[in-house]
């Protein structure tokens, strides 16, 4: 059984009140942090951990603290982007949900650890029971003197504030967030500057994921070098997964980096295999904009390893065989599910929550899902597929944020491993005008033909 360090406590009756909570352990970092350590030292330890950032990018959180800009007179921001808006991935919402506290003790020893005196909790419009539920819990916290002036008699002061977006999925992109946050329109900046030198009202910067932020509490606690201890590599510690679609056990899961793809998919304690007895078809590993992955290379990467939840195993081999961790959103497919219909579910996403700001997405988003849905509906031709192709590679890598990317990802791939199921939409259409639309016969990937040298 993996170890949990984030939802060890999640099954504790009122675990979401500030009584039950310290009583059971809560706030310990905050008074190891400001007792005990200095600043720098809380950063340290973060670095030691490896943690990355658990958000979709991985990038090293510690390195990324390290980067934040100094200057003499300027205040510095701590902003958690808790506008988790990617399709298929709910992790953030269930531990700020269940566990409230834990997230702003992980604020405030994060906030001391940067120097930042006034910290922001961005959440998503349609979170808004939640950001109650996180106001009660900052109110507790004042209460009870972890906030405010001269916590713990240490001479650091912090105010922490929760801000609700309007439900944009752009807004997750952290310079569009801090554009909203100060009450723009949420488009993404261009960088250089990054967050680190030129954030929030223009002053020094750094953004972290809720899971980010939360998992700061056990590596102060238990230090750095505990927390490195569990994982594989540059993948160190637990990684909360949003398993959904066609499971046994649907839910979120904390995991130790590392486990078998095949053993969190299959076994009781996680995903308790495909629901109703059907095979396994497909799997998007890491939330809606990764490349999906067909049966072949779920479990098992091109050159025959076991696949791990890991962020190296996971994208082994290029999007060519491989995906990515992402978020963490971890959606199955079984034999019945038509490809070509999520990739156009996808895609209406995607075309719906582009700021327009780029020429590239605003337009090839458009274009995509407008012939995704005529694939679908069984009114497109065998050059859509490669026109879709053709598409998605003019607007990979050419937009000022990742949205972009994110479009062009799970299109290019699902074609990729799935043609045959586009040019069934082609070849056999009446069967695809169905409005029972759904394949009688299961439509499964096929394994290329290994190459002879």
């Amino acid at each position: 059984m993996s170890r949990k360090l984030l939802l060890a406590k999640d099954h504790v009756p009122g675990i979401r009140s500030y009584d039950v909570y310290r009583a059971n352990g809560g706030y310990a970092s905050v008074e190891k942090a400001l007792k005990t350590m200095s600043p720098e030292a809380v950063t340290e330890e973060v670095k030691k951990s490896g943690l990355r950032g658990r958000g979709g990018a991985g990038f090293p959180t510690g390195m990324k603290w390290s980067f934040l800009a100094k200057p003499e007179g300027v205040p510095r921001y701590l902003v958690c982007n808790a506008d988790e808006s990617e399709p298929g991935t709910f992790k953030d919402r269930y531990l700020m949900e269940r566990i409230p506290h834990l997230l702003v003790e992980g604020m405030i020893t994060s906030s001391f650890a940067l120097g930042a005196n006034t910290s922001f909790i961005y959440i998503r419009g349609e979170y808004f029971y939640v950001s109650r539920i996180l106001e009660q819990a900052i109110a507790e916290a004042y209460a009870n003197g972890w906030l405010g002036k001269n916590i713990l008699g240490s001479g650091y002061d912090l105010d922490l504030y929760v801000q609700v977006g309007a439900g944009a999925y752009i807004c997750g992109e952290e310079t569009a967030l801090l554009e909203s946050l100060e009450g723009k329109r949420g488009n993404p900046r261009i960088k250089p500057p990054f967050p680190a030198v030129e954030g929030l009202y223009r002053c020094p910067t750094v953004v972290n994921n809720v899971e980010t932020i939360a998992a700061v509490v056990p590596i102060v606690n238990d230090g750095g070098e505990a927390y490195a201890a569990i994982g594989i590599g540059r993948s160190t510690g637990t990684k909360l997964i949003s398993a959904s679609g066609n499971i046994n056990k649907p839910g979120v899961y904390e995991i130790e980096l590392g486990l078998p793809v095949e053993e969190f998919l299959f076994s009781d304690e996680y995903c308790g295999g495909i629901a109703n007895g059907k095979r396994l078809k497909a799997c998007v590993p890491g939330g809606s904009s990764v490349p999906i992955l067909p049966e072949y290379l779920v479990c098992k990467t091109a050159t025959g390893d076991d696949r791990l939840m890991t962020y190296e195993s996971l994208s082994d081999g290029g999007f060519a065989t491989g995906s990515m961790l992402g978020s963490g959103g971890f959606i199955v497919y079984d034999e019945n599910q038509c490809v070509v219909r999520n990739t156009w579910n996808f895609s209406r996403f995607y075309r719906h929550e582009s700021c327009g700001q780029c020429s590239p997405c605003r337009e090839g988003t458009g274009w995509m899902e407008t012939v995704l849905r005529r694939l679908e509906k069984g009114m497109g031709n065998l050059d859509d597929i490669d026109l879709l192709v053709g598409v998605a590679k003019k607007i990979e890598g050419n937009t000022i944020c990742p949205l972009g990317d994110a479009a062009a990802w799970p299109v290019a791939a699902a074609i990729r491993h799935f043609r045959h199921e586009f040019e069934y939409h082609v070849l056999h259409a009446e069967k695809v005008k169905d409005p029972k639309h759904g394949h009688k016969e299961p439509i499964m990937p096929v394994k290329p033909a290994p190459v002879v040298a």
